[in-house]
This record gives structure tokens, C-alpha cells and sequence, in this order.
């Protein structure tokens, strides 16, 4: 009797025990989570997901050049700048000029300009080169050589050096320092030069900053819109990235992890699909969850409020059980930032109990069938 007795106790203790300790899952349940929203007194809105919710929360990322970019007019091609390489060659007509001989053309084929914009050329001493075209400067060389030799005949050519110079890095295939030429004028004249982007369009951002100013772009948009061809600037920096959004997907999914944009807009749906989708075997369709940090203005206009301020904790609920349930999970965007959780279905827990208080039980009779021996 008293064994049996024994055996009885330790049934109950360890019944008592499954149910109070924690079992093992991936998060808080569907109900634990409503249980912690602001209606009961907890720190988050719980909101579930309707038409007017998804269209509350539609914020797609702006980008754009200002006005500043926008209005830059084009650089003169021909116009010469501090640390332009520039070719001179010189023509006399008399048998022993100051430069060369009657007929036979003297040559300066490299000659730098400095960084105050001058130039030396001899026997007209130094000129100022910079803000010139090729054409003025050589009727300022002319009118300075006339003075020494009868009719000197004088050409300018501007060669290609880094007197206006942009730089391209990032996700591009030849990254580089490269000058403001007439076909690199402007935005896709350069990237073109550089060898064009090497990730996807869809998703690739292209950053100018001039100064103190930044602005940024879809690549798409650059050529869906000929606005956003801006002319380039001396000392440009331009950056090619592929997107850099991410969101987190925890819970009964078919995976857990941080995960990147794969396109401009990202639906709930799509997202979830990402990684595999609901694991069918645990997860709630009626517990699927956006966790998010929420302006003001827009938890405001979710809510129907206009008192909040600052952000604020939310978590959007969407029950794919609802005849429209995929619908709303469809149009509901998901932002950069955004955590979405998934809750294990009533009748996982409740299994996880009956196999725990089972393998104690069976752990009992093993161990009653070894003090009875």
C-alpha cells in the first residue's frame, strides 16, 4: 500500500511540475502578446489589420535630388580648370623665331595647370588658364607672343586630366577617380564610364554628395526619369549600394533570420514567403504579428488619435483565416526595421505538455518498477 501510495505522490508532484514550469517553444503565445497591449494596461497597441490600417502604413522610402542637384546646369566640356594637362604647339613664320624655325612647329605637350589656374608659357610668362576654353587661350597666348615674333600662330588643346574629377564607389565595376568629360557630364554618362552597376536594379540606391548635401535615388528612377540625370559637379562623390533594408522573421516560420529586401515594396506575405512561409506543422494562422517602432503621426492616424507623441511600440496582427485574411497580408508593407512574429498554434504547447508529463510518467514506472524489485 504504501508503494502504490508513493507512486501516486510522485504522479501528482511531477504532474505539477510540467504544468507550472516553462516548456519549451519559439516566443510568447497569440493571447500573452494581447495580454501586454496598451487596452490592458501594458507598453504596445495591438491592432489588427484592416484596409484602413494597411493604407495608414503605407510609407515607401522617398527618395529623390533636391532642387540644388536638379538645377545644376551642365559643365562646359572645353572649359580648363586647375590640374588640366594642357598641349600647346607654336608656329613662326620667320627663319629664326624665338620658338622655333619658319615652318617648323614647336611643341609643349604637356603642361599642367596650377592649382591658382595659371600656366607658364615662354616669352609671354605666366597666364592664367583656368575659366578659359582652349579657343580664349589661344588668343591670349597669340596676343602675348605678338610682341616678340611677327604673327604667331598658336593652338590650344584641353587633354584630359584631373582638373574636374568625380569619384565612383561601391557596387560598380570599375571603381575609380575619372574626369568630367563631354560624355560623362551627368549621372549615367559617369556610371556608364565606370562600368555600370554590378547588383540588382530593382533594388540598387545611387547616393551623390556634393559638399555638405546628399541625395539619393533608386537607379531605376534615373532612368525612368530624365529629371534625375543630374550634371556632375567637380569633387562629386557618388556611392552605388544595393539596398540596405532588412527585417526579421522569428517564430513558426519556415526559418528564422534577418533578411534583406529583395525589392523596392515588400508585402507581409512576401516577406513571410522569403523564408519558407507558416510552418504548417506549429504555426498559428490567426497569430501572425508586425512588430514595429511607429511614428506619431502615424499611430495616430491607425488609432484614430491625435494625441499621442513620440514613437510608438505596435504590433499589427494579421488572421489569415479571415476571408480576406491573405488580402490584408498581401497589401500590409513591410518596413526596414520591422520584426515579424509568427505564435505556435494552441495545440503545440498542449502536446508539448502531454509529452513531458508522458516521459515523466514513463520515468516514474521505471523507476517504481526498480524500487518494487
Amino acid at each position: 500500500m504504501s508503494s502504490r501510495l508513493a507512486s501516486k505522490v510522485a504522479i501528482l508532484v511531477i504532474a505539477s511540475t510540467v504544468a507550472s514550469c516553462g516548456l519549451p517553444r519559439s516566443g510568447p503565445t497569440k493571447n500573452e502578446i494581447f495580454a501586454g497591449s496598451v487596452q490592458n494596461e501594458g507598453n504596445a497597441f495591438v491592432v489588427a489589420v484592416t484596409d484602413h490600417v494597411a493604407n495608414a502604413t503605407a510609407v515607401t522610402p522617398a527618395y529623390g535630388f533636391s532642387d540644388s542637384f536638379r538645377n545644376a546646369g551642365q559643365l562646359g566640356a572645353d572649359t580648363i580648370r586647375p590640374g588640366d594637362t594642357l598641349g600647346l604647339t607654336f608656329w613662326e613664320n620667320v627663319q629664326d623665331g624665338i620658338l622655333t624655325t619658319e615652318g617648323a612647329p614647336a611643341a609643349l605637350e604637356e603642361v599642367q595647370v596650377d592649382s591658382a589656374g595659371m600656366i607658364f608659357v615662354p616669352y609671354a610668362g605666366r597666364i592664367r588658364a583656368a575659366d578659359n576654353t582652349p579657343e580664349a587661350l589661344r588668343r591670349i597666348i597669340t596676343e602675348k607672343l605678338e610682341d616678340q615674333t611677327p604673327d604667331p600662330q598658336v593652338t590650344v588643346r584641353r587633354i584630359a586630366g584631373d582638373g574636374a574629377t568625380v569619384s565612383v564607389v561601391g557596387d560598380i565595376n570599375g571603381q575609380g577617380v575619372y574626369p568630367i568629360q563631354r560624355p560623362t557630364r551627368t549621372l549615367s554618362g559617369m556610371l556608364a564610364a565606370a562600368g555600370g552597376v554590378n547588383v540588382e536594379t530593382e533594388i540598387a540606391t545611387i547616393t551623390v554628395t556634393r559638399g555638405s548635401h546628399r541625395s539619393k535615388i533608386w537607379l531605376q528612377d534615373l532612368y525612368d526619369n530624365a529629371s534625375n540625370d543630374i550634371a556632375l559637379r567637380n569633387g562629386d562623390r557618388i556611392l552605388v549600394e544595393g539596398d540596405t533594408r532588412t527585417y526579421t522573421v522569428l517564430g513558426a516560420t519556415g526559418g528564422q533570420n534577418r533578411v534583406p529586401f529583395v525589392s523596392q515594396t515588400l508585402s507581409a506575405l512576401e516577406a513571410v514567403a522569403q523564408v519558407g512561409g507558416l510552418n504548417s506543422n506549429v504555426a498559428d494562422p490567426t497569430g501572425m504579428f508586425v512588430l514595429r517602432n511607429e511614428d506619431a503621426a502615424v499611430a495616430n492616424a491607425v488609432l484614430g488619435r491625435t494625441d499621442l507623441q513620440g514613437t510608438q511600440r505596435m504590433a499589427y496582427v494579421l488572421d489569415l483565416t479571415e476571408p480576406t485574411g491573405m488580402f490584408m497580408a498581401r497589401d500590409f508593407g513591410i518596413r526596414d526595421g520591422d520584426t515579424i512574429y509568427v505564435t505556435e498554434a494552441p495545440f503545440v504547447r498542449w502536446n508539448k505538455t502531454i509529452s513531458a508529463l508522458t516521459g515523466s510518467l514513463n520515468s516514474v514506472d521505471t523507476l517504481n518498477n526498480l524500487a518494487t524489485n
